[in-house]
């Protein structure tokens, strides 16, 4: 008897239940991963938006492959004689190697000073800590032709020639307050208990901070090495005022427009560097895909 009744009130309770749910107004709410349709404002904004970055880089292998060597309308026909002559500006080739070593040595140095400097604040608290960290980011609020101005004025007046390594320092300087950004944010996000389960078990703090914290950190790391060098690499301000004789591309593209016969090789030159471009992210979202 006992068994009929809780089955009879288990009952009563269902259909009282499905009574209330057919007055009540039903909602369905669209699923989080459904994509839905842009508005047509929104999408013209977004073509707008690409139209306006991309429409310059465009202009470039037009003239790149024009049989002129006027840079302007109306086009002479296709030739590929300006990318002939590339492998023979050797000024050109000097140049490229002096930015791809300033922009790796620049890379490597702001990176590990983020890592010290971003590891210091998040892990620790010390006296000056707010202050100090102002003081580094400053540079980001700085003009940089005031921050050019600047150390040439102190490394002529201490007597150091300038080179690819006042460069370097003038692009770390630059580039360091990026980096330690990037790598606050990867240090902040890290679950502070594995260091501790690491440090529980026996490891050493160096050995748990190369085993355990930089691999966790490594996207951080690998976001700061990319934006450092591509920062000093396309960096022509500080470059201009600390170059020696060693120009670097972004000088010596500077130079070339002086010379109106040589505007068809910067453009053949701009042309190559987007393709590599094109192709670095078509491989960075390759891999993204594939193991993500």
């Amino acid at each position: 008897m006992a068994y009929a009744a809780a089955a009879l009130a288990a009952k009563s309770r269902a259909g009282v239940s499905m009574k209330m749910s057919m007055h009540m107004p039903m909602r369905i709410s669209p699923s989080p991963s459904t994509p839905q349709k842009a508005p047509k404002l929104l999408r013209g904004f977004f073509i707008i938006c690409l139209v306006f970055l991309y429409a310059p880089v465009m202009v470039l292998p037009l003239f790149a492959f024009n049989d002129s060597s006027i840079v302007g309308f109306p086009l002479r026909g296709f030739t590929l004689d300006w990318f002939r002559q590339l492998p023979h500006e050797t000024m050109l080739h000097r140049a490229a190697a002096n930015s791809l070593v300033i922009a790796t040595s620049t890379a490597i140095i702001s990176t590990s000073f983020a890592v010290l400097v971003a590891r210091a604040i998040t892990r620790y608290r010390f006296h000056g800590r707010g202050f100090a960290f102002g003081l580094i980011m400053a540079p980001v609020l700085l003009p940089e032709i005031i921050i050019g101005v600047a150390l040439l004025i102190v490394l002529l007046g201490l007597g150091i020639p300038l080179n690819l390594w006042s460069v370097i320092g003038g692009h770390v300087l630059v580039t360091t307050p990026f980096t330690i950004a990037i790598m606050l944010a990867a240090f902040h996000n890290m679950d502070q208990r594995l260091e501790e389960a690491s440090l529980d078990l026996g490891e050493s703090r160096f050995g748990t901070f190369r085993r355990v914290i930089l691999p966790l950190a490594m996207p951080g790391l690998a976001a700061s090495l990319l934006l450092s060098f591509s920062l000093s690499l396309d960096e022509f301000i500080i470059a201009f005022f600390l170059t020696g004789v060693d120009p670097t591309l972004p000088v010596y593209i500077w130079a070339q427009l002086r010379f109106p016969s040589k505007l068809p090789i910067v453009m053949a030159l701009g042309t190559l560097m987007v393709l590599v471009s094109l192709v670095l992210l078509s491989l960075f979202e390759y891999s993204r895909r594939r193991w993500y």
